[in-house]
This record gives structure tokens, sequence and C-alpha cells, in this order.
């Protein structure tokens, strides 16, 4: 990998830190709270910081992308959660570099690559043999808030990068981060009471949750949006329930059957295989223009681009 590549799958990796850090950190039956913490206080502290607000053309947008990427997806996401086991629900929600490949067709013209999709379907059955169990129960509601808060997220990748405003990666974060939790925030207020007095291991969570998985992880991955193409990033979601895994396994004392270790390697295999499109272009490009006569090949150099 890049590395543009590298510092975008740290997102996901920090990401995978969540189920750790709220099991053990915070308070039960909080999840629009949580969410909320992490999500707006994040956002002012890097608007305090940037200092740059969205010109009024932008709020909209705005609001779609913070419900997309946060306050919606995150709902959805406890919701699969609550209903189902946490292998089913990662495997559900494991559809969703699929579906980005489908709405970068439809929204960025981006061709659908066999590479890409053979990645992806690699990458969900290597979730579902890491996660899933034989006894595994199926929830109707948990399966369908699963599949919408995939396509929730996948539209927000996309369309961040379609919308991407002539800003930083943090300053765009700042945004959306306000945004959804502008949205959270009533949520949380009517249908959760109110937090107990907070102790400093819950201090210490919602810390990390703000300050890195939110602010840190979010800009990284908006700044690989603004990158890289949507295929390319799409499959280093998979890192997510890889590194929850991981951490279970060396933090909580979890063992790894010897099909989860096979697993571990096809997922790791599926986003290789992913990058390997985006990398061969990538090398390709320059050969060319470094190859091509300057004035004859101006319109070819320009198709090779788009």
């Amino acid at each position: 990998m890049n590395k543009d590549l590298w510092l975008t799958a740290l997102a996901p990796m920090i990401w995978g830190c969540t189920y750790y850090v709220t099991t053990e950190f915070l308070p039960a039956d909080y999840p629009i709270t949580a969410a909320f913490l992490r999500a707006f206080p994040a956002g002012i502290l890097i608007l305090i910081w940037v200092r740059q607000l969205p010109s009024p053309k932008l709020w909209l947008k705005l609001l779609v992308l913070g419900a997309l990427n946060f306050s919606l997806f995150w709902w959805l996401l406890f919701e699969s959660a609550y209903r189902l086991p946490g292998g089913v629900a990662a495997t559900v929600g494991a559809i969703q570099p699929l579906i980005v490949l489908a709405l970068a067709r439809v929204w960025l013209g981006n061709p659908i690559q066999l590479i890409s999709v053979l990645g992806g379907l690699m990458g969900i059955a290597g979730i579902a043999l890491l996660l899933l169990t034989p006894d595994a129960q199926f929830d109707e509601v948990g399966i369908l808030a699963g599949i919408a808060g995939a396509f929730s997220m996948a539209a927000g990748t996309v369309l961040s990068r379609k919308w991407q405003p002539d800003v930083s990666p943090l300053t765009y974060t700042a945004w959306q981060l306000i945004a959804g939790g502008a949205l959270l925030g009533p949520f949380a207020l009517w249908m959760e009471p109110s937090l107990p007095t907070l102790t400093s291991n819950n201090l210490a969570g919602f810390l990390f949750l703000g300050l890195v998985g939110a602010a840190m992880s979010y800009g990284l991955w908006f700044r690989g949006i603004a990158k890289l193409t949507p295929a390319s990033i799409s499959t280093l979601g998979f890192l997510s329930p890889l590194m929850a895994v991981i951490l279970g396994w060396l933090l909580l004392e979890q063992h790894l059957t010897s099909i989860q270790v096979m697993a571990v390697g096809l997922v790791l295999f599926s986003i290789w295989l992913s990058q390997q499109l985006h990398l061969s272009l990538k090398s390709f490009i320059p050969f060319i223009q470094s190859n091509a006569p300057a004035v004859h090949n101006k319109g070819a150099m320009q198709a090779v681009k788009r």
C-alpha cells in the first residue's frame, strides 16, 4: 500500500477499537448519547482549530452527509447490534464495499471492475468465517437495520467524494461531525435518560471516542476519500471487525480457532486484491505521461486520466 492507503486504513482500524472501549469504559445502554458525545464535541473542537465556517449553500449537503456518515449510520448500527449477535451484524454490514461500487457507478460514473467485486465477496466470506457461529440467531428487523446501515455509510462515502468542497479534510470532518451531532442531540434527550455520574474510566472512554475515534479517524477517512477512489477504500472497512477480533484476543482473552485464523488471512488478502487495480492505474498513468508525445497524444492522455 502507498502512504495514502496506509493512512486511510488507520481509520477503520481505530473504529475497530470502538466495541472494546464501549463495553469496557462507557456506561451501558446510552447508545445515542454516546454517539452524540463522540461526534459533536469533537466537531466543535476541530472547528475552533480550523476557524472556517461552511457557506450557507453547503448546509443541506452537510446535514445529509452528517446523517449518512454519523447519526443515521450509528443509530442503525446500534439497532442491528442490539438485535443480532455480533458476528451476524458484522457480516451483514460487510456488504458495504459492494454497495459503494454500485453507488460510485451511478453517482460518479466509475466503472465496476471485476477485481473489486471479487475482493468484496472474498472479504464478506472472510468476515462470515471469522465471526459467524453455527447457533447464530437471525432477526428480520436487525438484518434490515444492518443492510440499511451499510447503505447509509456507503452513500455517505460516495457523496462525500461527489460533494467534496475546496477545504482541508480536517475542516470537512468538523462540519460533518457537527451536523451529525446536531441531528443526534434531540434524539438523545428525548429517547434516553440522563447520564449517571461519570467515572474516570467513562471520561477516558468518551475522550478516546471523541478525539481519536471521531476527530482523528474521520479526518483520515475523509482525506482518503478526497485522494483515492471509492472502490480502493471500500474494502478497508473490513479492517474494523478484524481489529475488534484481534483486540478481543489480545485484551479480553478470547480464543481464535484455526478457521478464524484462516479467515483473518482471507480478509487481508481480499483487501490486498482490491488495491491492485488502483495501484496498477496509479503506476500506469505516469508511465504513459512520461512516454507519450506531448502534443499528439494530449487528447489520449486526458482520456486515460478520466
